[in-house]
């Protein structure tokens, strides 16, 4: 039994290591097969790949999405830039190459190597910038000496272009390089460093449907880093295009008023809340950054003391002079403390505690009621008013008509103004409010600041009968293909805000001032006037510094940075209005003679063109 056992054994041990020389066989035997093909079937091919070339990926920038007015007017678009970029395992004896570029790009070799230099942790295997749209002569004599730049490479990517250079700048805003704060807070995440990204105005806010998606290539590159063939093309997405509610020659209308000016100057439609035109001046050219600027030329933008580089439209904060009479009529209408009927006496002065308050004319108004006072700007009527209000009445008026808070555009930066309250004071300054003050704060001087969009849109809604709108930018974004994109969170639709704290009848006393500051002979935006179109409107002069009371000297007399601002609000046609206008002219002394004429020609360029 134990010698059968021992054979059955041996036998079972024999088969299976038959079966382990089979597999090992078999394994060997492919091994050689696929070494044959590889090195007598395929030998030629691999063997060229492997000394002459290797497999790289290519980066395929996608094209930003273009820009339009409301009329499907081009205003941004892209063009082909030549950039210039070196690798540095291509390129060797890289100070060689570096040499015989610098001849043909008329850039000295030390500055190209200096640039190389300073990069550290640079790779080797990875393109490396040298220099931006080498232009047209640089890339043909490139081209035809490249046999003797190895390792230099051009890649032709698309480059934002501003087309009607410094016109909107504020509102469409610019792109500039990625920095690495930007790239390392992960807001960006399909982007690389060397990428432009939208900093400022609309190319920010709705940079993530402009931008589209990346795409990229294999290649096939020989020693010298020249491409073979192309192996695969993953093609990349544009992105959406974006239609703005601005008209553009409005727009340039509105840029062309203020040359030569620091002020700003917006319109909307009273109907809907888009804004027609948002012109801020000083402006700048948008395609400086895209270039690239010196640090001689970015330090004139920013030392400037004018402010380019600020939207004053929307993040300018000004005392709003007696543009805020509007509010104040309100306010006093509203409690009953006036009514159509009731007048105040102007002597051109009124006395108060130890201090007259004087009215901007000398000589008094007479008895004044609120439609007079509103089309004269009587300052004696509305110190009155405010003294019977309170500042915490009136303050809570100011804020329900918008004011001391952000309007809601969508834009960067939006500045909320400042509506002051007895306790804003106290805890401000640890002192009380003191009741003289509230004089000031009616006719829109001492602590009240407000921005230009701010007065629009509480213009906006006395013109449309109360209703306060978001101010809107854009009208509509598409898809390259045309396809509209729908989502609410866009705001391409009016959106209500608020609304006025006013009747209708005390809206329609208010609106009765207006009308006649523009039309009545003493109205003080008489110069406003355009026959055929009655327009109604209020104006303006924001004191930069307090006027002392024995101060008779004209601001003619004042330093430029000392004289006062000047406001004007308007809205027209009176009884069915289509556009609101604010117009802001700094230092520009008095709204009537220097603000007023502005609006006048925007509204007429506005309307005329409806009519057409």
């Amino acid at each position: 039994m134990g010698e059968y056992l021992k054979t059955a054994d041996s036998d079972w041990f024999k088969q299976r290591l038959i079966v382990v020389m089979y597999c090992v066989i078999a394994a060997f035997v492919v091994l050689i097969c696929r070494l044959f093909y590889l090195q007598v079937i395929e030998g030629e091919e691999f063997r060229r790949l492997s000394e002459n070339n290797c497999i790289r990926l290519q980066s395929i920038d996608p094209q930003r999405g273009l820009i339009y007015d409301r009329n499907r007017v081009l205003l941004v678009d892209n063009r082909p830039s030549f950039d210039l970029s070196i690798i540095l395992k291509d390129a060797k004896p890289v100070d060689d190459t570096v040499e015989k570029l610098s001849g043909y790009i008329k850039v000295p070799a030390d500055v190209l190597m200096s640039k190389i230099k300073k990069c550290k942790g640079i790779s080797i295997y990875k393109p490396f910038l040298l220099k931006r749209d080498i232009g047209r002569d640089a890339l043909a004599a490139i081209e035809a000496h490249k046999y003797d730049l190895p390792g230099i490479k051009i890649n032709v990517r698309p480059r934002r272009h501003y087309i009607n250079r410094q016109i909107a700048a504020h509102l469409i805003g610019y792109l500039s390089k990625i920095s690495s704060d930007e790239l390392k807070s992960g807001k960006y995440p399909a982007c690389r460093s060397g990428d432009f990204i939208g900093k400022f105005g609309v190319e920010k806010a709705y940079g993530a449907y402009l931008r589209g998606k990346r795409g990229g290539r294999q290649v096939e590159v020989n020693a010298t880093g020249q491409v073979v063939r192309i192996l695969r093309t993953v093609d990349a997405w544009p992105g959406h295009n974006i239609y703005l509610t601005i008209d553009l020659k409005l727009q340039q209308k509105a840029e062309k008023l203020l040359e030569g000016v620091a002020g700003a100057i917006a319109a909307i439609d009273p109907a809907t809340g888009e804004i027609l035109a948002l012109a801020s001046s000083p402006s700048f050219d948008q395609n400086s950054f895209v270039n690239g600027m010196s640090h001689k030329q970015w330090h004139a933008l920013v030392s400037n003391r004018f402010r380019p580089m600020e939207n004053k439209a929307v993040q300018g904060e000004y005392p709003p002079a007696s543009i805020y009479k509007i509010v104040t009529a309100i306010a006093g209408l509203e409690e009953g403390i006036i009514n159509n009927n009731t007048t105040f006496y102007c002597s051109g002065h009124y006395k108060f505690g130890d201090r007259d308050f004087r009215c901007w004319k000398k000589r008094g108004h007479g008895n004044v009621d609120v439609v007079r006072a509103l089309a004269e700007s009587c300052d004696v009527f509305f110190y009155q008013l405010g003294q019977k209000l309170g500042i915490d009445r009136l303050a809570w008026y100011a804020k329900a008509c918008g004011l001391g808070a952000p309007a809601g555009i969508k834009l960067d930066q939006e500045a909320s103004g400042l509506i002051p309250t007895a306790a804003w004071k106290k805890r401000r300054t640890g002192i009380a409010w003191l009741q003289g003050e509230t004089l000031s704060v009616a006719i829109g001087q001492g602590y009240n600041l407000v921005s230009p969009l701010q007065m629009l849109v509480l213009t906006s809604a006395v013109a449309n009968g109360g209703i306060r709108y978001k101010p809107l930018i854009l009208k509509t974004i598409e898809t390259s293909e045309g396809k509209i994109i729908s989502d609410d969170s866009l705001h391409t639709k009016r959106k209500i805000t608020g609304k006025l704290p006013a009747s209708r009848q005390t809206l329609e006393i208010v609106k009765k001032g207006l009308w006649q500051a523009v039309n009545v002979r003493k109205g003080t935006a008489r110069i406003a006037r355009i026959d055929g179109i009655a327009i109604s409107g209020k104006t303006g002069t924001a004191q930069v510094v307090g006027r002392q009371q024995d101060e008779d000297s004209d601001e003619e007399d004042r330093a430029f940075h000392l004289k006062p601002h000047a406001w004007f609000v308007a809205f027209a046609p009176s009884d069915d209005p289509k556009i609101a206008v604010v117009v802001i002219v700094e230092h520009g002394e008095h709204g009537s003679t220097t603000a007023a004429p502005i609006a006048r020609e925007l509204i007429r360029t506005y309307l005329g063109k409806l009519e057409t």
